[in-house]
């Protein structure tokens, strides 16, 4: 393999893998010797492909995602999604994101508020956006996204045919909910993006409190169900 194919494999190693690896990780996922996938991580981390955290362990880097944003498609959603996100902030007052699905995963692709997750790659089962992103996904991509649910908090549902009851509930209903699964204290609402005859293409998130009121819960339901129409008819008139 030529040492651009061993780079482009190193990470390849995170396409539909956790946001983090360990070295060793990588080593296995690619089948290089530990010591190649050594010098190719560091190659990736001083050219900005990869960062290497506190714990040991990489993730992609930024100047990946800035290419990234150059494709015509995120582009465009990010463009058309940023008025909407700008409307659901100020009007719930909570953090709205903007995702889209990457493999089984739920990728923040621009948000207003905090914590600051852009970029970041979440378990699509434990989020309300995954679960809006994958009600209307392939059924190979459902099935890989609920093949091991990982318990990510106490809260988590990891039981395969409760998920799938999610799921069609958001199919019947158009709105996805996870109540402290991906983090706790964090208990977020989501609604899938359409366009035309493609299908759902991306989810509007908002993020609040396990202290929010039912009155507070309707008002970003309605506010999240408003933003995606309009959000989803900018597209189609695109």
């Amino acid at each position: 393999m030529s040492v651009a194919g061993r780079l482009l494999s190193v990470l390849g190693a995170f396409q539909d893998g956790p946001e983090s690896l360990r070295l060793s990780d990588i080593a296995e996922r690619t089948g290089l010797p530990l010591p190649t996938a050594l010098r190719m991580a560091r190659e990736l981390v001083l050219w900005g492909g990869l960062e290497r955290q506190r714990d040991g362990t990489y993730r992609v880097g930024t100047r990946l995602w800035a290419l990234g944003e150059l494709t015509p498609c995120l582009r465009r959603l990010r463009a058309t999604g940023r008025p909407f996100l700008r409307e659901l902030h100020d009007v719930t007052r909570s953090a709205a994101r903007l995702f889209v699905l990457d493999g089984h995963h739920a990728m923040v692709l621009d948000e207003l508020g905090s914590p600051v997750l852009y970029g970041s790659r979440l378990p699509a089962h434990a989020t309300a956006a995954g679960r809006a992103l994958l009600a209307d996904a392939p059924e190979t991509v459902v099935d890989k996204a609920l093949a091991e649910p990982a318990r990510l908090t106490p809260y988590t549902i990891t039981n395969v045919n409760v998920l799938a009851q999610r799921l069609q509930a958001v199919r019947e209903g158009g709105v996805a909910a996870s109540h402290e699964e991906w983090r706790q204290g964090v208990v977020c609402l989501a609604v899938p993006v359409t366009a035309g005859d493609v299908g759902t293409v991306a989810a509007l998130s908002v993020s609040a409190t396990p202290a929010v009121t039912s009155t507070q819960t309707g008002r970003i339901t309605r506010a999240l169900v408003d933003a995606a129409a309009h959000m989803s008819r900018s597209l189609d008139q695109a």
